[in-house]
């Protein structure tokens, strides 16, 4: 009741109010402050990723303008000299209007990436999404070796789709996932999920996948950290990516211990329809932020 009631509100919240709410945790508007952030973390020894805020395009004029744009972001990061890739949403490349088009402005971008020495990451997006998104992937990855996905342990489906990944080289962000979904496809409870994630890792490892483990969850870390201790996997084959401003204090734990720590850095003018279109579709996050804003740290 008390979710429902604050994200009722969230539509008539003033806007410098959300502002501040949201800006530990995303980088501003403006690709200047986005650089700024990432710049300001690799001076404190965080590489990054870089995501321009933005999903679900209503045309594909803005898919081919959201191209343009993590185009330029994408050179601003190499003529900074700044460790960091970028991030795509599918539907922000007009996956919902066209896969052909999505696969295309994919393709365009992952070029121009290759010729400055960055890398692309394919994301997940919810359920009804994930067949085309997989179907993306495999075709840019018969051109590239600079593109990465992300897969989710919530779905019950994940091993599955790892098996069935072609062989090769492999680049993966492990998420739980941030989409509630139904339990008909989907783990729904949270050390199921924990315990899918794992499941998850340890194919990946077997395969010989560089790996991202996306997660505040330090119990599940240490339990990746002995799948790769088992895999006898490189240090270079595995890093830790966490979100901006969510838990300073593990990044500095796990830094400290040796583990490479990516800090994922969203920006864009659309921060505030992004952050409520997130918080419907996950109340948790809400929790999350309001517990780690009183200093209570996460819910597990």
């Amino acid at each position: 009741m008390l979710d429902k009631l604050v994200l009722a509100t969230l539509p008539y919240v003033p806007r410098p109010v959300m502002r501040r709410l949201a800006s530990r945790y995303i980088a501003g508007e403006k690709l200047e402050e986005a650089l700024a952030k990432l710049a300001d973390l690799a001076r404190r020894g965080y590489p990054g990723i870089l995501d321009i805020l933005g999903e679900h395009v209503a045309d594909a004029d803005a898919a081919r303008a959201a191209a343009r744009s993590y185009a330029q972001a994408a050179a601003a990061v190499a003529n900074a000299k700044l460790d960091a890739y970028v991030s795509v949403k599918p539907t922000h490349l007009g996956l919902l209007l066209d896969e052909e088009l999505c696969l295309h402005l994919y393709s365009g971008l992952a070029t121009r990436c290759r010729e400055i020495g960055l890398r692309v990451r394919v994301e997940m997006e919810d359920h009804p999404t994930t067949d085309a998104t997989l179907r993306v992937f495999e075709a840019l990855r018969k051109s590239f070796d600079n593109v990465g996905i992300v897969l989710q342990s919530r779905l019950l489906r994940t091993p599955a789709d790892i098996d069935a990944l072609t062989p090769g080289p492999l680049d993966v962000r492990l998420v739980k996932g941030i989409y509630l979904e139904p339990a008909t496809i989907a783990h729904v409870d949270p050390e199921p999920i924990r315990a899918a994630y794992v499941v998850c890792a340890r194919r990946l490892l077997v395969r010989g996948a560089r790996l991202g483990f996306a997660t505040h969850d330090d119990g599940l870390a240490e339990r990746c950290l002995l799948e790769v201790r088992a895999a006898d996997a490189a240090p270079d084959r595995y890093e830790f990516q966490v979100l901006l401003g969510v838990r300073e204090e593990l990044w500095a734990r796990w830094k400290d211990a040796g583990h490479t720590v990516r800090v994922y850095v969203p920006f864009g003018p659309e921060w505030r329809a992004y952050s409520q279109r997130r918080l419907r579709k996950n109340p948790q996050i809400l929790r999350h932020v309001m517990r780690d804003a009183l200093g209570l740290g996460p819910s597990k």
